[in-house]
């Protein structure tokens, strides 16, 4: 059997950025210049309390536990609400002849574009989203299948460091099964690639964008990968915190000799506005401060054929929400950024924070209907292992 051939990737530019993305005010230097970190620079962020600082968000949640101002964390229903199915793919290197979503877990989507490029998001197929069992709760909707049932795969996009984004045992699974397949990666996480023998990863920062040809034999398959802004964290232990940037990303493949471009915008993990401990309710506090990057993603690279928000994780509000959406957040950020359709990611399945499991479907009917679109059809959630067309 012939070796597969390995993709090519080429760094390019061209593509609209904002007047302000060569600062790269995100960027923390040290006083030598030298870049050490990243950093949230919008007023939509607060850092007493972001979620991801984990000594201090666990003290002021054992505090407020304590003080009886928090309650306990929601019993997962039993039997699970959320149904999980065996997914099916398209077995034929052609790709469907409409862009195929299919949702495997929290923030996992896997994408078939009728190009034939197939994309895999934020894969995590562990029970344990953590670095030990004792620091997270088991899944409580199974993986629905597994990396070696995937036909094909021609690149993995990762939005952040975090234990629920990445995940050594799955990224090793990817290798053995997919060997060609192509990470890419925020900056500073490529280090952490290559200490697991992985050459085949390029990193990107902020509105730098690289395209991706993968020979086949019916045609050569192109797609373009853009690195956006998100609103968040990153760090794998307590000495690593912001030491490699976090990001959202844009995917996006023309079909061969035809015009029909279909778009993703992957929101990975992201926080739209800082919540005060003082403000109650899920409402859109439209007099709060909201990150602006959205609306330029949505200008500059928008419309997307389709969107990956999260809506989940998000209890208490003014631990969660600086790194967080909740699904009134998601529809903004789906406004913003212009995504003609969406669905749910970052929910139904680990339980990380204290709102009920079966919550942030309620909330996004509750938000879509308050900003006057249909509560279906427009972003909606689905099944575990479901595909859904676009």
């Amino acid at each position: 059997m012939a070796t597969p051939k390995l993709p090519t990737v080429t760094k390019i530019t061209g593509l609209p950025v904002p007047s302000d993305a060569s600062s790269k005010s995100h960027h923390l230097l040290s006083k030598t210049g030298k870049l050490v970190g990243f950093r949230n620079t919008h007023d939509s962020f607060n850092n007493k309390y972001d979620g991801s600082t984990i000594l201090p968000a666990a003290f002021k949640l054992l505090t407020d536990r304590v003080r009886g101002k928090l309650g306990p964390m929601p019993p997962i229903p039993s039997p699970c609400p959320i149904p999980v199915r065996k997914p099916t793919f398209i077995t034929t290197r052609i790709g469907p002849s409409a862009l195929r979503a299919t949702w495997l877990g929290h923030a996992c989507y896997f994408l078939e574009f009728p190009s034939g490029l197939r994309v895999l998001f934020d894969p995590v197929f562990e029970e344990i989203c953590a670095p030990t069992s004792l620091l997270s709760s088991k899944r409580f909707t199974p993986v629905p299948c597994s990396i070696a049932d995937l036909p094909f795969l021609d690149a993995v996009v990762i939005s952040h460091s975090h234990f629920d984004h990445l995940s050594h045992p799955t990224v090793q699974e990817i290798t053995k099964h997919h060997p060609t397949a192509h990470f890419f990666v925020p900056l500073g996480l490529q280090a952490w690639f290559r200490k697991q023998g992985i050459t085949n990863v390029t990193e990107l920062d902020w509105w730098e964008d690289a395209e991706l040809t993968v020979p086949a034999d019916e045609a050569t398959i192109r797609g373009t990968f853009s690195c956006l802004p998100a609103q968040h964290s990153s760090g794998r232990s307590g000495f690593d915190k912001d030491t490699t940037l976090w990001a959202s990303w844009a995917v996006s493949s023309t079909l061969f000799s035809s015009d029909t471009k279909k778009s993703v915008y992957f929101g990975g993990d992201t926080g739209y506005r800082a919540v005060p401990e003082d403000i109650k309710g899920d409402d859109y506090l439209p007099h709060l401060p909201t990150n602006p990057d959205f609306g330029k993603i949505g200008t500059l690279r928008g419309p997307f054929t389709l969107g990956l928000l999260p809506i989940g994780a998000y209890r208490p509000r003014y631990l969660m929400s600086s790194v967080h959406a909740n699904p009134f957040d998601a529809v903004e950020i789906f406004r913003d950024t212009r995504c003609e359709k969406a669905m749910g990611i970052h929910w139904g399945t680990w339980q990380l924070t204290f709102e009920d499991v079966m919550e942030p479907p309620v909330l996004l009917r509750e938000a879509l209907a308050r900003r006057g679109l249909p509560e279906r059809g427009v972003f909606d959630i689905c099944d575990v292992g479901e595909s859904r067309e676009f």
